[in-house]
């Protein structure tokens, strides 16, 4: 069966009624159980999309399905084959991209292909137009000469995409291909699978993005290792009618309508939506409470359809409430100017390459500031700049009115900053780590030991302080990293992509601490591939080729977005809008100059 011309092995075995049959499996790992008893049947032709909670058993159930993990009890078969008694075959009729996935970076894109051809046993000098069907369909044609360490984030993922494909596999197996992935990427590789399934394949789509999972044919809800949901994501999301809302116009105090909604009996969820507040009610309960809450802060209540995202938090029992411990232990920040951050003309150049050009901004105290972009725009250039880890080639920055080209020391203890990956010390322990970020920073005798411990409470760390950082779930290393950011008190906190690849509950726990510190009056500048994640943020910056191209408020980016047949844009919409239009107007001025 031809896929944008590659055919695939789902030619022999696409009559079975299905791809994959898991039966009563379980796994354990020591005293855990990673599995309990799954059982489900995954369908030719379908995207299935796989989701769950940190330590669900998502990982693990993929680990299996591609023969690398054995179930100490049940049954699995895969494209017919019993993944432990037909273990060689189940890796030819199998695709498999790991969370991680294995690019070798100072090979070229088309020196990793032809290594995966031959790990796959094929002949790479026989198969040229199998590269180049691959190649056209990822779009990777033109940057066959690029080492995979040079690639953006997207343009990696479509390389382990085409790497995973080599084998012409019936069933494809995704573990979060997205994640760190700006939008325009993640629609491009939504076009990929979308293709491969209309042509017969089984994907599996692991994914930490509720918006992706709606998409999906059907969903694999886990949770602590056991199937909570099975079947179309609509079903699911149908049984939260009649119990979203939203708090309309609320505005500035979006932050503390929120969190008073949080605490509510009534309330199991609550997200902020650009001016406003979305809430979803528990089971059973009535709308009495945020009525009330309406009445008093003068907001209209207005009923909204409900999302998956929605069911998909009532099913684990709801969110985390809204109070932040980590901001009520914090005093009220006090600031000598309202501008906590500025930066004029920032540019930043590597040889002949300029990273960031020309960027300038305020930030205002106590102000949640998102700077977002697609991957390689400059992001993380002008983060490392405005923290004083990198030096710019032109222009200049301040934090807290101090100049980072003249009291680059002094700055940097007003600021926290969490890294975009992580980059805690792995030969130290948990508690290791605390005590020596504690040190870095001049915490000293009795202050040093209660922040400590108020960083072990607060982010639940008790269970883990042996351990190196390395073995912990993700959820919690990015704990760790917080609250190795925090531990200080900083009035300017820099967060570089926090919730990458962590689970929808531990995002809105990380939310309620953000939102507490910029209440306190705290500053935080925030990098999100999340657009949702977005909508919490005061102001948005975008840059796209190294330039900013936009900077306003979330809704009024949206509202810059609309037009027919599109009413209502997502943050998502107005992202790509944004780089659309530059590209177009990129084009035009090229016309013009020719």
């Amino acid at each position: 069966m031809p896929v944008n011309g590659v055919s695939t092995v789902t030619e022999g075995v696409a009559d079975s009624k299905a791809a994959v049959v898991i039966d009563s499996v379980t796994k354990r790992f020591g005293s855990v159980h990673a599995l309990r008893g799954l059982t489900a049947h995954i369908h030719y032709g379908r995207l299935t999309g796989l989701v769950g909670p940190d330590g669900a058993g998502k990982t693990t159930l993929l680990r299996i399905l591609t023969g690398l993990l054995v179930p100490d009890s049940g049954r699995v078969t895969v494209a017919g084959f019993d993944v432990v008694d037909d273990n060689d075959a189940i890796h030819v009729a199998t695709g498999y991209m790991p969370q991680r996935f294995g690019l070798y970076e100072d090979l070229s894109v088309m020196e990793n292909m032809r290594l995966y051809a031959q790990l796959r046993g094929m002949d790479a000098a026989r198969n040229a137009g199998l590269f180049a069907e691959l190649l056209d369909f990822t779009r990777l044609g033109p940057f066959t000469g690029r080492l995979a360490g040079k690639l953006s984030g997207g343009m990696k993922q479509k390389l382990g995409l085409a790497c995973a494909l080599m084998a012409r596999p019936a069933v494809l197996l995704l573990d979060e291909p997205s994640v760190g992935v700006d939008p325009v990427s993640r629609r491009d590789l939504w076009r990929m699978v979308q293709a491969l399934t209309d042509e017969g394949m089984a994907v599996v789509w692991s994914t930490a993005y509720l918006d992706e999972a709606e998409r999906c044919d059907s969903v694999l809800l886990l949770n602590d290792g056991q199937l909570a949901y099975d079947g179309p994501p609509g079903e699911l999301t149908a049984r939260l009618e009649d119990r979203s809302f939203r708090l309309e116009e609320v505005g500035e105090r979006r932050r503390a309508i929120l969190a008073e909604a949080l605490n509510l009996a009534s309330i199991g969820d609550g997200v902020i939506q650009g001016a406003g507040v979305r809430v979803t009610l528990r089971a059973d309960a009535r709308a009495e409470e945020i009525q009330a809450l309406a009445d008093r802060t003068r907001a209209r209540l207005a009923a909204v359809p409900p999302r998956f995202e929605d069911a998909f938090i009532d099913l684990l029992g709801g969110g985390p409430g809204g109070t932040s411990p980590l901001a009520e232990r914090l005093p009220p920040v006090e600031l000598a100017s309202d501008i906590a951050v500025s930066c004029r003309n920032l540019t930043k150049r590597f040889g002949t390459f300029t990273a960031t050009d020309n960027v300038s901004f305020d930030v205002r105290k106590g102000e949640i500031f998102g700077l977002l972009g697609p991957n390689g725009a400059g992001k993380s250039t002008t983060f490392k700049m405005l923290c004083g880890l990198l030096k710019p080639s032109h222009g200049e920055a301040h934090v807290v009115g101090l100049d980072l080209r003249r009291a680059t020391g002094a700055a940097k203890a007003q600021l926290g900053y969490m890294a975009q990956k992580f980059s805690l010390y792995g030969l130290l322990s948990v508690r290791q780590n605390l005590e020596f970020s504690a040190g870095v920073y001049g915490l000293e005798g009795a202050t040093r030991r209660v922040r400590i411990e108020e960083m072990i409470d607060t982010f639940r760390l008790a269970p883990w302080l042996s351990a190196a950082p390395n073995s912990l779930p993700l959820g919690f290393k990015q704990r760790l990293a917080l609250a190795c950011a925090v531990m200080h008190r900083p009035p300017v906190l820099f967060l570089d992509e926090p919730t990458s690849g962590v689970d929808p509950i531990t995002r809105r726990e990380f939310w309620t601490h953000i939102n507490g510190l910029a209440r306190k009056g705290v500053t935080v500048l925030v990098t999100t591939h999340f657009m949702d994640e977005a909508e919490y943020c005061d102001r948005v910056a975008m840059l796209y080729r190294a330039r900013l191209i936009a900077l306003d408020t979330p809704d009024a980016l949206k509202r810059g977005a609309a037009a027919p047949p599109l009413a209502d844009p997502t943050m998502e919409d107005a992202f790509i809008h944004l780089v659309e239009s530059a590209d177009l107007t990129d084009s035009n001025h090229g016309e013009r100059a020719a």
